[in-house]
């Protein structure tokens, strides 16, 4: 079973003697099998070969099983046990689950309206990582009345409840488009992991700024909307930006009065 994995040291600080990779060096004992009711097993894995000369240390290993997903077959549940830290895993995982997505008893998805042009693409930041983005437009043929960019909240995505929102402001004549930030949903970086806040709004001006570049978006009115954290990325970006937006939206805003 492709088992979540999670690597530590016993001490703060250690020197880390081994010269090749971890999965090279460390057979794997003791995980759980395909019984999802299992508890997490631990093991205590020594390197192969040759000890360092000086000391060696032991490294633990926890594989742990995620409790099933209720109404989800036991090869969509293996595929959700993964671990998601990067961007290759999430993304095969939201591949698995696209369909499932679209049957979820919700408002958002039993009532959609139909005929959304949609579309996908993956840009590539200045920092090298591959931001996803996505788009949601009016029906062909109907004007487009504005544009309105969407900065998900921490441990959201862009794909998920707000697809169904990004299609409820489609229909009523907006184009809408987003994005998810670096180390979330189908966006490169360690999953969760914000390293600098500051990041995160340079990520969405620099993203942002390029898709209001395209022809088709010229002389339309551009709202930029933030939920949670990303309504602090909304702010931070527009105090840094304040021309850049005709209209800035903010729901449960990640901040406080001072």
């Amino acid at each position: 079973m492709d088992s979540c994995l999670t690597l530590r040291f016993r001490q703060p600080e250690l020197d880390f003697p081994f010269h090749n990779s971890l999965k090279n060096q460390l057979p794997v004992l003791g995980l759980a099998g395909r019984n999802n009711n299992a508890a997490p097993k631990r093991a205590v894995l020594v390197p192969r070969g040759r000890r360092s000369s000086t000391h060696h240390r032991r490294l633990i290993v926890r594989a742990e099983i995620n409790s099933p997903i209720e109404g989800v077959s036991d090869d969509l549940n293996l595929i959700a046990s993964r671990n998601l830290d990067f961007a290759y895993t999430r993304r095969k995982v939201r591949s698995a689950f696209t369909q499932v997505q679209l049957q979820l008893d919700h408002c958002l998805f039993t009532m959609a309206p139909s005929g959304i042009r949609t579309q996908e693409w993956y840009e590539r930041n200045s920092k090298g990582l591959e931001i996803f983005c996505k788009s949601w437009m009016p029906k062909l043929g109907d004007q487009i009345k504005g544009v309105l960019f969407f900065c998900h909240g921490y441990g959201d995505t862009c794909t998920f409840f707000f697809e169904g929102i990004a299609r409820y402001i489609a229909a009523s004549g907006y184009g809408v488009y987003a994005l998810d930030h670096p180390g979330f949903g189908l966006s490169e970086g360690l999953h969760g992991y914000v390293p600098s806040f500051d990041a995160l709004v340079d990520n969405v001006i620099e993203i942002y700024t390029k898709i209001k570049g395209r022809p088709e978006l010229q002389g339309l009115p551009c709202f930029i909307l933030g939920q949670s954290m990303g309504g602090a990325v909304t702010i931070k970006a527009h105090l840094k930006e304040p021309r850049a937006w005709d209209g800035v939206i903010l729901v449960a805003p990640m901040c406080k009065k001072k």
